[in-house]
């Protein structure tokens, strides 16, 4: 890892169905998104991660057709399909809110697309009663959708969207007015009808754990631009900022400075890491995860502290250290250490993130490292 600009490339080996090409788009004069490329690909589940406003619905909404961007291009296989209406794209959208007919029970809200392209009868039944086992809810077909739970009813959203065979799925937000059991439990259920369909998922979410959970990418995006593209581990394990850093899981963030290649001082005392190439005393922003912060008796660390607060996690405690400096270092540990121990703190050199401080706004947004 070296302090030089830093795209990290990821590919896979199934093709590209999907290329946002320098897309761009404002809304009362205000940038949602700002010249982003992203290539999606044949089967693969893409979440698209990030805060309220960072662009991630808008840009599932130019995927779908529903928003014409200002500039730039959306290509399927290879066609420009930026102007073609979402009825003419090879793909369904699944919203947060499951819009079904109430007015229609549950088989005829599967079967309305279909009727509406005069599809033979046996046809549609055979598609039905496919898309029902699929979602778990075959003999529910002359239910109404409001005598059906949340889950239930967003089982039925999805089955209607797949049985038009899609090549690609798009899902805005589609759990997140489900409780905690059912979307753990929908976030399965997604899994296994993407890997049954083999059709591509392309996923909105502001949840992390979620995107971790479910994805075989994610995309972090905020302000309109990607910070971070790649597999759940490598976003989690190796964040190229200090957003990325903050947004996917919990953090140390602190300011530090490189003192050398593979030693870097945090509050004053020295860590051995891993990095170079970052100069000699250059301030540097130092991430550190909670789990990989190692407590143990007093002088025997790089930084000695005391506990000052624990939580019972249930399969960790949870602890805030708070050393000299009045930095609370938070640790997540199965030992535990009762508030007013003191302690020393280790860290892996290899658990230790560097990454050079943005010089500018522009770059903060971009997560551009110089």
């Amino acid at each position: 890892m070296t302090g030089s600009l830093k795209r990290r490339v990821y590919e896979l080996k199934t093709k590209t169905i999907i290329q946002l090409e320098h897309i761009s788009k404002s809304y009362d004069g205000q940038m949602i998104l700002d010249d982003l490329s992203l290539d999606i690909h044949e089967n693969e589940f893409l979440t698209l991660l990030g805060p309220s406003g960072c662009g991630k619905t808008t840009t599932l909404r130019i995927l779908g057709g529903f928003v014409k961007p200002d500039s730039g291009r959306v290509l399927f296989d290879g066609a420009d399909i930026t102007s073609l209406p979402p009825y003419k794209r090879q793909l369904n959208t699944v919203f947060q809110k499951y819009t079904l007919f109430p007015n229609m029970n549950i088989k005829e809200n599967i079967a309305f697309g279909m009727k509406i392209r005069k599809m033979p009868k046996s046809y549609i039944d055979d598609k039905v009663a496919y898309a029902l086992k699929l979602v778990g809810l075959e003999g529910h077909e002359k239910r109404s959708p409001d005598s059906l739970s949340g889950g239930q009813q967003q089982r039925v959203a999805i089955a209607r969207a797949i049985v038009n065979e899609p090549k690609v799925l798009l899902l805005d937000e589609p759990l997140s007015a489900l409780d905690l059991k059912l979307r753990q439990e929908m976030q399965y259920e997604l899994i296994r009808m993407k890997n049954e369909l083999g059709i591509t998922f392309v996923y909105v979410t502001h949840d992390q754990e979620e995107a971790l959970t479910m994805s075989d990418t994610i995309v972090v995006m905020n302000q309109g631009y990607i910070q971070q593209m790649g597999t759940p581990e490598s976003i989690y394990n190796e964040p190229e900022n200090a957003f990325v850093a903050d947004f996917i899981g919990d953090s140390n963030i602190m300011d530090g400075v490189f003192i050398h290649d593979r030693l870097v001082s945090i509050f004053g005392a020295e860590f051995p890491c891993v990095d170079e190439g970052f100069g000699d005393n250059v301030p540097v922003d130092v991430v550190i995860r909670p789990e990989d912060v190692e407590l143990g008796e007093p002088g025997k660390g790089s930084i000695d502290g005391v506990v000052t607060h624990i939580i019972f996690r249930g399969v960790h405690y949870e602890m805030e250290v708070t050393t000299p400096d009045g930095y609370e270092w938070l640790v997540h540990s199965t030992d535990q250490f009762p508030v007013g121990t003191p302690v020393s703190i280790h860290v892996d050199p290899y658990n230790i993130q560097i990454m050079s401080k943005p010089q500018s706004e522009d770059e903060e947004a971009i997560g551009v490292e110089e």
